[in-house]
């Protein structure tokens, strides 16, 4: 049997992490890239501090973003926890939020795909950070509510959801 090989293989005239470090330069933001394929960025939020790794997939070659939550998700709210990342993936345009089965952790991701050796551009990778973290920001409250407040899914995505006018 033969495998079928759809995509050839392709130079690059950089890696495309290299841009993303760039960025990460520019921006005076606190990163790490200990691995050619991996890097790691630190983000302050207005409710969290976030973990945004940015990997380099060749196989599929696609620059992936994953933002992490430090909330750790109990066994007893496992149940509740994916229902509210099925609510929220709902609402989303971009990306999705996944449960991490191994850590019990909440994360953000999407990729870019990047194939025939396209290069992206510092302004595609500055949306990919702003839509892992305004993803985050947007939904990290609901997230909290069925882990500390014990509310279920659609309460607390309720919640979040509304949004006030004017200023009192």
């Amino acid at each position: 049997m033969t495998q079928l090989n759809l995509i050839e293989d392709t130079d690059r005239p950089e890696h495309p992490l290299d841009v993303v470090e760039r960025l990460a330069s520019l921006r005076d933001w606190i990163f790490d890239r200990v691995e050619t394929d991996e890097m790691s960025v630190s983000v302050s939020g207005r409710w969290a501090e976030y973990q945004v790794a940015f990997t380099w997939i060749e196989e599929v070659e696609a620059l992936h973003v994953a933002a992490a939550f430090d909330l750790k998700v109990p066994e007893r709210r496992r149940a509740e926890i994916l229902r509210l990342v099925s609510l929220v993936n709902e609402q989303l345009w971009i990306g999705h939020f996944d449960l991490w089965s191994s850590d019990s952790v909440v994360m953000f991701r999407h990729a870019l795909l990047l194939t025939d050796g396209v290069a992206p551009t510092q302004g595609q990778c500055a949306m990919m950070m702003k839509t892992a973290t305004d993803a985050c920001e947007r939904y990290y409250q609901a997230f909290q509510f069925v882990l500390w407040a014990g509310k279920d899914a659609r309460e607390s995505l309720d919640a979040v959801l509304f949004e006030t006018e004017g200023e009192a």
